[in-house]
């Protein structure tokens, strides 16, 4: 008696694209909710008139009481870091060549586009809120408050590096990046904590949309390159 094997075939064959569909589904959602709160977030300081928020003036208070010459040293360099030339041409650049250099061309374009998007965000939100910046500023900067581009920077790179390089001290190392640029952006006097908490949320939710096109091909590319970095395994794996 001869027996249907279509269906099975059907099922197994479409297993792994419903997979990469429901994996691509929840990022884009989370990504876009997240979006949504930050713009609800400028549209509550809009509403207030652009003033602080209370627990704003509060961390300020702190941060103005507790200037010492070590700290301003170590904000400065953060400011260096994440903005100006270096964080807006040197750091970019140096990543996507870095990935190119290693041949994950997905990866590199990935990284750009997300880079790209987040800071074009980063001054249209500017522009629309164009909240006022604190008084006490020890560093250059240019019209907008909201969102912290510092951050949003530092952000976009510390999780599109994690989703590209899935290592628990690659995202232990990016969240404390973006902990410290989010500290040095508030003792610099160049922004409000919430200016800078709108920038980590605006810049991790960009790399997590942008990551979600892009998914499939970026893991085909990272098991391409393991198998060439070890051919053995693959065919081990093949015999198997």
């Amino acid at each position: 008696m001869a027996t249907d094997t279509s269906r099975p075939a059907d099922a197994s064959s479409n297993g792994p694209e419903n997979s990469a569909r429901i994996s691509r589904f929840w990022p884009l959602v989370s990504g876009a909710l997240t979006i949504v709160v930050v713009v609800l977030l400028g549209v509550i300081i809009l509403v207030r008139g652009n003033s602080p928020f209370e627990f704003d003036a509060e961390w300020m208070s702190e941060i103005l009481e507790e200037r010492v010459p070590i700290l301003e040293v170590g904000a400065r360099l953060m400011d260096f870091l994440g903005g100006g030339w270096f964080g807006i041409y040197v750091v970019p650049i140096g990543v996507t060549l870095t990935l190119l250099a290693l041949k994950r061309r997905w990866a590199s374009l990935y990284f750009l586009i997300a880079t790209i998007v987040s800071a074009g965000l980063v001054q249209l939100v500017k522009a629309l809120i164009d909240r006022p910046r604190p008084e006490d500023i020890l560093v250059a900067v240019d019209a907008g408050s909201f969102p912290s581009g510092h951050v949003a920077n530092a952000a976009t790179l510390a999780v599109t590096v994690t989703l590209l390089v899935w290592r628990w001290w690659v995202a232990a190392a990016g969240a404390v990046y973006v902990v410290l640029m989010m500290f040095s952006r508030t003792y610099l006097g160049a922004h409000w904590i919430s200016d800078t908490i709108g920038g980590l949320l605006l810049g991790a939710a960009v790399a997590v949309i942008i990551w979600a096109p892009f998914a499939h091909r970026l893991k085909l590319e990272a098991n391409a390159r393991r198998a060439a970095a070890h051919p053995e395994r693959a065919v081990g794996g093949a015999g198997a």
